[in-house]
C-alpha cells in the first residue's frame, strides 16, 4: 500500500475541512503549496504596499518608506497581533526554521530584489562627482562612523552593567562593538531609493550621502563581522571579510572593468540595443558580486554595488537600468521589506522604563549621526543647507538596521527588548528623513533627472584596445 505523500495530505484536507478552515489552518507546506502562497502573499503584499504608499504620501513621505512601514505592519506587529490565525495562514513562519514555510522562498527573493537594485544603484553611481567631492565623502563617513560608536560604545557599557538588554554570554567587547555599529550604519539601500525619488541622483548632495553611506555600511559589516567573530572565538572569519572586501574592490576596479569594456562593442547590435547576451553577461557578474560578498560575510548589496559601478556607462548601463528596474522596483522591493518586517515584533516594550531606554536610543542615534555628518559636511565647505540634508539623509537607518540586529537577535548577542528598541529607532529616523528633509530643501531648488548623465559619461562605447 503506497504511503501517502504531502500532496496527498493537501488534497484529503481541502476536501474535508470548508473553504474558510482551509484558509485558517493551511494544509503542510509541500512544492504546490508554497508556489500557492507566494502568488497569494505577493498579490497582497503589492496591494497593501499601494495603499499604504497613497496614504504616505499625503503624509510628505516616499513609497519607498511606506513599504518599510508596510512590511512590518504585515508582520506580527500589526496584523499577527489583532488577526494572528489569520496572519499565520497568509505568512506560514517557523522562526526554528525545522518546517518549510514562507521563509524558503520570500528570503531568496527578497536578496534578489535587493541586490539587482543595488546593481542599478551602483549603475547609476556618479564616480565623477565623488572624485570631485571626495574630501567631504571621506569626512562625512568618518563623522558617520567615529561618533556614532563611541556614543554606542558608551551605551553599551551602560546596559550591560545597569540593564538586561544584552544577553548574559555577550562579553562587554562585543556588546559595545556591535552597538556601537548598529547606530553607525546607514539605509543604504533605502538611502540610495531615497535620493533616485527626490531625483537627487547625480548631484553633489546625493553623491557625497550615497558614497558616505556606502562606506560607513561597509565598516558597520566588517564591525559586526569582528563581534560574530569574537562571540565564536574564530577571529578568521573578521580577517576574511575585511581583506575580502578590500581585495574585490580592487578586482573589480583592476581586472573586471577592464574585461567589461573589452566586451563592451560585443553587447550592443548594430541598432544600438542592448544585446541578450550583454543582459544575461551583466546579471551573471552581478549575482557572482553578490554571491562573493555574501560568502564573505559583508552581504550581498556590497558586491552588486561594487559591479554596478564598473559596468561600461553609456548605452549599455542606460539600458540595463531600463530593463532590471521596474520589476525590481515594483515587484521584488516590496518583497525585502516585508520578508524584515515579518521577523519584526513591537509589542515588547510594555513600561516606561524600557520606552525611556528607547527614547535615549533615539536620542544618541540622531545627535551621533544626523548631526555629526551634517557638521562633517560643512566643515569640508558644504553650503550650510546641503550639509543639513547630507546629515538627514545619513540619519535614516531603515531596514539595513533590520538586517544587523536580526543578526544579532538570532546569535543571541542582544535581549528582544532591545532589539524592538532598535526597531523603533530605525523607523523614526527613516520616517524624519523625508518631511525634514523637504522642509530644509525647497523642491523649488533645480535636481537633475535621476537617470542623466554629464557629456563624458553619455559617450558611446571605448574602442577595444590592444
Amino acid at each position: 500500500m503506497r504511503c501517502p505523500s504531502p500532496s496527498d495530505a493537501s488534497t484529503l484536507r481541502t476536501a474535508r475541512y470548508p473553504m474558510r478552515e482551509w484558509v485558517l489552518f493551511p494544509p503542510p507546506m509541500n512544492n504546490l503549496d508554497l508556489s500557492l502562497h507566494l502568488f497569494l502573499q505577493i498579490a497582497v503584499i503589492l496591494l497593501f504596499c499601494r495603499v499604504v504608499g497613497l496614504i504616505a504620501a499625503r503624509l510628505g513621505q516616499p513609497q519607498v518608506v511606506a513599504e518599510m512601514i508596510a512590511g512590518v505592519a504585515l508582520g506580527p506587529s500589526l496584523f499577527g497581533l489583532w488577526l494572528p490565525e489569520w496572519q499565520q495562514a497568509l505568512f506560514p513562519w517557523d522562526a526554528s526554521q525545522t518546517t518549510r514555510d514562507s521563509q524558503s522562498y520570500l528570503y531568496p527573493l527578497s536578496q534578489l530584489g535587493l541586490a539587482l537594485y543595488m546593481f542599478v544603484v551602483g549603475m547609476e553611481f556618479r564616480v565623477d562627482i565623488v572624485r570631485q567631492h571626495f574630501r567631504s565623502s571621506v569626512a562625512v563617513s568618518v563623522a558617520g562612523m567615529l561618533v556614532p560608536f563611541g556614543l554606542g560604545a558608551v551605551l553599551a557599557w551602560f546596559f550591560v552593567r545597569h540593564t538586561t538588554m544584552f544577553m548574559p554570554q555577550t562579553g562587554m567587547i562585543e556588546a559595545m562593538l556591535f552597538l556601537g555599529a548598529s547606530l553607525c550604519i546607514t539605509a543604504f539601500p533605502m538611502l540610495a531609493r531615497i535620493i533616485h525619488t527626490k531625483g537627487l541622483a547625480g548631484t553633489r548632495m546625493g553623491t557625497v550621502a550615497i558614497g558616505a553611506g556606502a562606506i560607513d555600511d561597509a565598516a558597520a559589516w566588517c564591525l559586526l563581522a569582528v563581534v560574530l567573530a569574537s562571540f565564536d572565538s574564530d577571529f578568521s572569519l573578521a580577517y576574511r571579510s575585511i581583506a575580502g572586501g578590500l581585495a574585490f574592490v580592487l578586482i573589480a576596479a583592476v581586472v573586471i572593468r577592464p574585461l567589461l569594456n573589452r566586451l563592451a562593442r560585443f553587447a550592443i547590435q548594430k541598432e544600438g540595443q542592448l544585446s541578450d547576451a550583454g543582459l544575461v553577461i551583466a546579471l551573471a557578474c552581478m549575482s557572482l558580486g553578490a554571491w562573493f560578498t555574501d560568502m564573505i560575510q559583508l552581504h550581498a548589496v556590497f558586491g552588486a554595488f561594487v559591479i554596478g559601478t564598473v559596468i561600461p556607462r553609456g548605452p549599455i548601463s542606460r539600458q540595463l537600468i531600463q530593463r532590471i528596474e521596474p520589476l525590481t522596483v515594483a515587484i521584488l522591493l516590496p518583497l525585502f521589506f516585508t520578508y524584515s518586517g515579518l521577523n519584526t515584533r513591537i509589542g515588547v516594550l510594555d513600561s516606561v522604563y524600557l520606552w525611556s531606554l528607547c527614547g535615549v536610543v533615539l536620542l544618541v542615534a540622531v545627535l551621533g549621526k544626523g548631526v555629526a555628518c551634517a557638521v562633517a559636511a560643512w566643515q569640508t565647505g558644504v553650503p550650510a543647507r546641503e550639509s543639513v540634508g547630507i546629515g538627514v539623509l545619513m540619519n535614516s537607518r531603515g531596514l539595513m538596521e533590520l538586517i544587523i540586529i536580526n543578526i544579532g537577535l538570532q546569535r543571541g548577542l542582544i535581549s528582544e527588548e532591545l532589539f524592538v528598541v532598535l526597531v523603533l529607532m530605525a523607523i523614526v529616523t527613516t520616517l524624519m528623513a523625508s518631511p525634514i528633509f523637504d522642509w530644509l530643501v525647497p523642491r523649488s531648488e533645480p535636481r537633475p533627472d535621476p537617470h542623466s548623465e554629464p557629456a563624458a559619461m553619455q559617450s558611446e562605447i571605448p574602442p577595444v584596445t590592444t
